[in-house]
Order: C-alpha cells, then sequence, then structure tokens
C-alpha cells in the first residue's frame, strides 16, 4: 500500500505541477495572485472533454482546450489586469469576480453533474511490476510533467526569452530601462501560465470528475503549492507539487481525522520559518 501511494502521489503531483507552475511564474512576475487561475483550470477540463467527446483525439482536445484557455488569459490579462496595474487589492478582487463569472458560465453550458473522460485507448489498462497493479495514464502523466519541467527549465534559464523574464522578475523597472518589453512579457506568460493550466484541466479529467466548485479546490491547491515552493521558482513549483501531492495522498490514508491539517500545517511552517517559501527569495 505505501508504494502504491508513493505512485500515486506522484501521479497527483504532476497534475499540480502543471496546474502551479504557470501560477508561480505569473504570481513571481506579475505579483498578482490570480484567483481566477482555477475557474481556467474548471474550464480547459470542459472544453477538453466536449471536444474530445466530438471524435477528435485526446491530444488534439489538450491543445484546443489549452490554446482556448490562453486565450482568455490574454484577454484578462489585456483586457482587465493590465488597467489596474500597480492597485493590487483592485486586481485581486477583479479576479475574484472573473472566477465567479467563469464558474456560473461552465454551470450555464455543463450542468452540474460531475463529468469524466476515459484515458485514451493507448493509456488505458495498468502496469504490473513487483507485485504491484498502477493505471498506466497515471504514470503518463508523471512523466508528462517531468517533460514539461524539463522545457520550462531550458525556456526560463537557457533562452533569451526566459533571460528577459528572469531580468523582470528580478527587478522590472530595471529591466524596462534596459529595453526588455516588460508589457510583452506579461502578456506572454500570462498566455503560458493559461495554457499550462488548460492542458492540465483535460489531463486531469481521467483522474479527477469535473463539477462545480473543483475551481475552488484547485486554486487552493495551487496556492499551498506556491506558498511552500516560493513564487517565480520553477524548482520550488517541482518540489512544493511533490510535497503537496505526498500529503494528499498519504494524509487521508494514515490519519484520516487530521487530513486538512496535514496537507496545511506545513504551509503554515514555512509561512512562520520561511515566508517567502522554499526557493523563493525575500524582496529588497
Amino acid at each position: 500500500m505505501w508504494s502504491i501511494q508513493v505512485l500515486n502521489s506522484l501521479a497527483f503531483a504532476g497534475l499540480l505541477f502543471l496546474l502551479s507552475s504557470g501560477y508561480t511564474l505569473v504570481f513571481g512576475l506579475m505579483r498578482i495572485p490570480n484567483m481566477a487561475h482555477g475557474v481556467l483550470f474548471l474550464l480547459g477540463g470542459y472544453v477538453g472533454v466536449t471536444v474530445a467527446r466530438a471524435g477528435l483525439p485526446f491530444p488534439v482536445a489538450v491543445l484546443v482546450a489549452g490554446a482556448i484557455v490562453a486565450a482568455l488569459g490574454a484577454l484578462l490579462e489585456r483586457g482587465i489586469l493590465r488597467r489596474m496595474a500597480g492597485r493590487e487589492t483592485a486586481e485581486v478582487l477583479a479576479t475574484i469576480g472573473v472566477a465567479l463569472v467563469g464558474a456560473n458560465v461552465c454551470l450555464l453550458i455543463w450542468g452540474g453533474d460531475p463529468i469524466q473522460l476515459a484515458a485514451p485507448s493507448s493509456l488505458q489498462g495498468s502496469i504490473r511490476q513487483f507485485g504491484m497493479i498502477f493505471p498506466t495514464y497515471r504514470i503518463f502523466v508523471f512523466g508528462f510533467a517531468a517533460v514539461v519541467a524539463i522545457a520550462l527549465y531550458v525556456l526560463i534559464d537557457r533562452t533569451r526569452l526566459g533571460a528577459m523574464i528572469r531580468a523582470a522578475v528580478d527587478d522590472r523597472e530595471m529591466a524596462r530601462a534596459v529595453g526588455i518589453p516588460v508589457s510583452a512579457l506579461f502578456t506572454t506568460v500570462f498566455c503560458l501560465g493559461s495554457f499550462l493550466v488548460g492542458a492540465a484541466g483535460v489531463l486531469a479529467t481521467p483522474v479527477l470528475a469535473l463539477y462545480p466548485g473543483l475551481d475552488s479546490s484547485m486554486l487552493l491547491f495551487a496556492l499551498v503549492v506556491v506558498i511552500i515552493g516560493g513564487s517565480g521558482s520553477l524548482a520550488g513549483a517541482i518540489v512544493g507539487s511533490v510535497i503537496v501531492g505526498a500529503l494528499y495522498s498519504f494524509g487521508p490514508a494514515y490519519f484520516p481525522d487530521f487530513s486538512y491539517g496535514v496537507l496545511f500545517l506545513p504551509m503554515a511552517v514555512v509561512l512562520i520559518v520561511r515566508p517567502q517559501g522554499l526557493f523563493g527569495r525575500l524582496e529588497t
């Protein structure tokens, strides 16, 4: 059972990384805790299910959902958040409003019944190793998240675009002074984060059913990951996702009466001991 729980925690950590990696980049660059992030996850899942049920392949559903959510993210950043730059309270309240409207639109279009999508036929079934049986799809999700993590590392640490993003995260005013288009970077990072969370919504449908209220739960998970790992840090998103995935898997199994405490107590400890997160940096 312990081994199965480890594998379950890694699979869930993969979903959490896809959910939170874009969030932590947006939060680290723009200093905006996007409270609509959870509803973008839910919307991506619903769009992906609709595309897949229309007969298109599962990878196409992931790409279409990610692209549509990325476009909505661009509209949110350009049409709303850009007009409120520097007013943190207004930005937070605006994204909460967008989240509420988006959740109700999803309820209106797709209804309130739980919706789940079967895994692609090539990823159905289980793998038997060392006396354990584990779903193939969950292993795929973890592997896909690992590939995305490597791609993001190369993008952030090994490309000119990544260097500009890191410069804007460190000092946006200085970045503007040396000619870096910070405004365009905001939109690019917001679209990238939205694409990842939209794709994560589709990838989660064979594991988690889509239902009204799931957006709030996934937003909470993203916040916990970012608080533990540190905003603006890709390594923090990875480590935070693994920690939260393990706590979520082992907590209900071994501490059923204290499952939420197991999840949030480490977050509270991090906030007390290292407020910037495990891999975050204090602002100067």
